[in-house]
């Protein structure tokens, strides 16, 4: 069976801090805090459960209610309009200028400039890239052709050196037959 929800608050900048938690410990850990804000006095169990209604519809959330506008404060901003409307334009210049309309907010920085620069760098490296692989495949090309004639060269030279030892070798022979036929 779950344990009965109890509603605790605690002050968040101009916002409090609602949050429907069966223990202490389960609030301080629903607003992610370490220390204990029940002991020193910032956070405190709230015995009326229409102060925050919205924190039960989500035990263990942290529902942010602006200070001093409560949701049972709508009526009395109501009443207050109203009575407003009803006293005029009089009233309006005794209490002074209007507030001024909150100021638009900029729009977010563009990416487009970000986007372009890093597609030109991308660009740039895959030209990089096929020229390093075309200069490799060109010397590649041409140290084969080198090898192919180098080696044609040799076996050329080496074809004639052998012929050369088996002409030699064959006048030795017959120098050596003559030889011996002489000395018989």
């Amino acid at each position: 069976m779950a344990r009965a929800l109890k509603l605790f608050r605690t002050p968040i900048g101009f916002h409090d801090a609602y949050v429907a938690a069966p223990s202490r410990k389960a609030a301080l850990a629903a607003w992610g805090s370490a220390a204990d804000l029940f002991a020193r006095g910032m956070a405190e169990e709230v015995s009326d459960r229409a102060a925050a209604p919205a924190a039960f519809d989500a035990p263990g959330t942290v529902v942010r209610i602006a200070r001093g506008d409560p949701g049972e404060a709508a009526p009395a901003r109501a009443r207050t309009r109203a009575r407003r409307a009803a006293e005029g334009d009089g009233a309006a210049a005794r209490r002074g200028p209007a507030k001024a309309a909150r100021p638009e907010p900029k729009p977010r920085p563009s990416r487009a400039a970000l986007d372009a620069a890093e597609a030109d760098r991308d660009a740039l490296a895959t030209a990089q890239d096929a020229a390093r692989a075309a200069l490799r495949c060109a010397r590649e090309q041409a140290l084969a052709r080198e090898r192919r004639a180098l080696e044609r060269d040799q076996a050329r030279d080496r074809a004639a050196a052998e012929r050369r030892v088996d002409e030699a070798r064959a006048a030795h022979l017959e120098a050596l037959a003559r030889w011996r036929a002489d000395a018989a």
